[in-house]
């Protein structure tokens, strides 16, 4: 099993897409790294690399992630967010993600708080009962602790260093983000039934 932790090391931009194939340009230094048939987070939704080239990677999208994640939305020239799986050396630094997106939330206030910006999500239904305040959640592929989790939303703070090395300083209210939710928190309500 593929696992991420939700920290973003780089970012790139969608390039072009042409029905379910999307090329995402990449910095040098990430594509060294990535290799045909191997994964990738993008907006935290995990794919399979097909082709790799100088400039670009190349991944296909299947009908079900077309349905459940914001990446159909993408329009050529976005900023997107890459974290390559976790290795046995690496840091567990953000929280245990799959790259397994539950749903699509929509941001619907960004506003200014100190230092940080505090993000207001609308929460589908079905994933509500997995959100509690000081929880974990994954949007657009990044670990964020919940602040508030109330009927139909929670909001997130977002440090200058994670708004400046993502695509969030890019967001904008009424944007679409991918929602995956705590794994463990799912678990557990499965229990409860």
């Amino acid at each position: 099993m593929l696992m991420f932790t939700g920290i973003i090391t780089h970012t790139g931009k969608l390039k072009k897409k042409e029905k379910q194939l999307f090329t995402f340009s990449a910095s040098g230094d990430l594509l060294k790294k990535l290799r045909k048939g191997e994964s990738i987070a993008v907006n935290g939704c995990c794919l399979t690399i097909i082709n790799v080239s100088h400039s670009t990677f190349d991944v296909e999208i299947m009908p079900e992630t077309q349905k459940k994640t914001m990446i159909q939305t993408l329009r050529a020239g976005q900023i997107v967010n890459f974290e390559l799986p976790v290795s046995a050396i690496t840091l567990l630094s953000g929280h245990i993600a799959q790259g397994h997106i539950d749903g699509v939330g929509k941001i619907a206030k960004i506003q200014k708080e100190g230092n940080s910006q505090i993000l207001t999500v609308i929460i589908p239904k079905d994933l509500r009962r997995y959100i509690v305040a000081k929880g974990s959640i994954t949007l657009n592929g990044i670990s964020l602790t919940v602040i508030d989790a109330e009927n139909d939303y929670c909001t997130v703070g977002i440090i200058p260093y994670t708004w400046k090395n993502t695509m969030l300083n890019k967001i904008k209210v009424g944007n679409l983000v991918n929602i995956e939710v705590d794994i463990i928190a799912k678990y557990i309500w499965k229990q409860k039934i």
